[in-house]
This record gives C-alpha cells, sequence and structure tokens, in this order.
C-alpha cells in the first residue's frame, strides 16, 4: 500500500469477496483459489475481510480465519489489508486490531462510520482515532469510508492530521466526489508512505491522473486484469483511446455491478469459470432472471472490450 501519491505506478487493490459452500460455511479451499486469481491477474494488494467480504455476517473467528487464508496463500507476494474495527467500546476495537495485525497484514483498516455515530462531531470522532493509535502499539492503521452502518467521510485536513503521525498508511475512498478526492491528495503528497485509494470508477481515470495510488473497487471482482490494465495504462498516450473506452465500460455498466451484490459478482465469476458458489450471507434482495440477462449481458460485452484493447484474461 506504500505508494507515492506523484508516482505514475498505480496499483489495483481489490475488496475481496468470501466464497461460501451452497450450505453457508465459508469455503477456504475456494478462498485460497479466488486469491490466487487476484494475483495472477496483477493485484498490487489485498484488502480482505472487507465490505464485499460480508465482514458483518461473519464470526469473529471467522474473520481470523480467513484474513489467515489469504495471508498463507498471498505469502509476501503482495501486502494485504483487513479491516479491524467493529464497534463497541474503543479498548475491545483496539484489541482486535492487534489480533488482525498478528495475522500478518500490513495495516489493519478502520471503519469510519464505527468510530463515531452519526450524529456525533468531528471532535468525538478524532479523539476516538487517538485513542486507537495510543492503544495499538505501532501497528499500521487505514481508514474506509465503509457506507455501513452510515458512511462517514473524511475532510483533507482531518486525513492529513491522521497520516502525519506516520501511523495511517491507507484510505480507501468513497466521497464519489472528485474534488474532495484531490483535495485529499493535495494535503497528504509529502507522505510517501500513505496511499489513497480511490472506489469509484465513474472518475477512475481523472483520480488517478490526480496522484491516487491506485483503485479499490468491486468491479475487480468481475474483471480485475482490466483494472489492472486501467492502472497501469491511464496516462499511456499511445492508448488514449482505449483508456476512454474502459472508462466509459465502467461508468456504463456501473448499476448493473452494484445491484444485489456481491451475488452479482460471484454469479458473473462462475461466468468466467471460476470455482465460487453465488451464496451469500448478506440479504441483497432476490437475484432474478433478469439480473441473470443482465450479467450475461455485461460479460458479452467485456469479452468485445478485451478485442478492442487487446486485453486477456486470467482465465
Amino acid at each position: 500500500m506504500t505508494n507515492s501519491p506523484d508516482n505514475n505506478k498505480k496499483g489495483f487493490i481489490p475488496v475481496m469477496l468470501t466464497p461460501f459452500t451452497d450450505s453457508g460455511a465459508v469455503d477456504f479451499d475456494a478462498l485460497a483459489s479466488l486469491t490466487e486469481f487476484y494475483l495472477e491477474a496483477g493485484a498490487a494488494g489485498l484488502f480482505a475481510n472487507c465490505l464485499s467480504s460480508e465482514m458483518f455476517e461473519l464470526e469473529e473467528d471467522e474473520r481470523i480465519q480467513i484474513i489467515n487464508q489469504v495471508v498463507k496463500v498471498t505469502n509476501g507476494a503482495v501486502p494485504v489489508v483487513a479491516t479491524g474495527t467493529f464497534g463497541g467500546p474503543i479498548e475491545e476495537q483496539a484489541d482486535f486490531v492487534k489480533e488482525v495485525y498478528d495475522t500478518g497484514v500490513q495495516a489493519v483498516i478502520a471503519i469510519t462510520g464505527l468510530l463515531a455515530g452519526s450524529n456525533e462531531p468531528n471532535a468525538i470522532f478524532n479523539n476516538r482515532v487517538e485513542q486507537l493509535l495510543q492503544l495499538t502499539d505501532s501497528v499500521p492503521l487505514g481508514f474506509y469510508e465503509c457506507p455501513v452502518p452510515y458512511k462517514r467521510l473524511l475532510g483533507a485536513e482531518q486525513l492529513k492530521q491522521f497520516v502525519a503521525s506516520g501511523r495511517v498508511i491507507y484510505h480507501k475512498d468513497t466521497c464519489l466526489d472528485i474534488e474532495q478526492v484531490k483535495a485529499k491528495i493535495a494535503a497528504t503528497q509529502n507522505y510517501p508512505a500513505f496511499g489513497l485509494y480511490d472506489a469509484y470508477l465513474v472518475h477512475a481515470v481523472e483520480s488517478l491522473k490526480a496522484g491516487s495510488a491506485g483503485l479499490s473497487c468491486i468491479q475487480g471482482n468481475y474483471f480485475p486484469e482490466l483494472i489492472v490494465w486501467l492502472c497501469n495504462n491511464y496516462n499511456n498516450q499511445a492508448l488514449v483511446e482505449q483508456v476512454q473506452l474502459v472508462q466509459q465500460f465502467l461508468t456504463d455498466n456501473m448499476d448493473v455491478m452494484h445491484n444485489v451484490y456481491p451475488t452479482v459478482s460471484k454469479y458473473y465469476l462462475q461466468q468466467r469459470g471460476v470455482n465460487i458458489s453465488t451464496f451469500t450471507r448478506r440479504d441483497v434482495g432476490p437475484f432474478t432472471s433478469q439480473n441473470k440477462q443482465e450479467v450475461e449481458l455485461l460479460f458479452h460485452n467485456y469479452e468485445r472490450l478485451q478485442q478492442q484493447i487487446g486485453l486477456t484474461s486470467v482465465l
């Protein structure tokens, strides 16, 4: 995750899915295969135990087991980050942060919406973060502006305050506002150990050009090699038209990829030949025949896009 914001080399950090068996148990064999799939696609790191992983539907021991599996399969090839705060007294959150760090991750991610309530001011949030930093020794931390339980966004100067501590090295941004993204990048540009990763691909190219460290998005659970390609080629003057095609494709298909997610992405991966059940513990609504048709059309359109830009799938 350590990537200088003004470095032209960008990274893609997949927000990992959790494969389950059809009966609902964590499928650790499928998780190992899925981890290898991300790595073969060229991922620069992995974000385990996140919202896409259905982290709120996992038991605490399952969270640790999943992170352990990802770290084991990755075997140091790329850094791994994982969520370590799930509400409650800050002392308990700090204890779990340290337990997650002991698995071998590079940084432990704090959910912004679980460090202060939606009706609590920034002063309380900031104080809780300071407490968390004090209670977790030298553990490197990151922030995730997770939409659940509510989306708490950080301001540019607020983020800089924590990055300046030397302890915060990662931020997954979900503000959906390119001007806010640019402000956060500008405020933290003098801290090379820190990286901001944008989740919103409608402005993916603009975000990369502005200096984000890379992308961390659900689209990587459909075609991770495409997001890697974009991170590698967003500023390639010989591929301007192809980059525009990719950006438009991602924008045009945003709704399809978000609807009944993550069930929809697991079905898409099945079409690609990935061994994964569509079972999800998270209640995202029914996966209808119309959803299937939309995914199948997305699969067809992606194959056509690959031909247009000369990209080969990992499967």
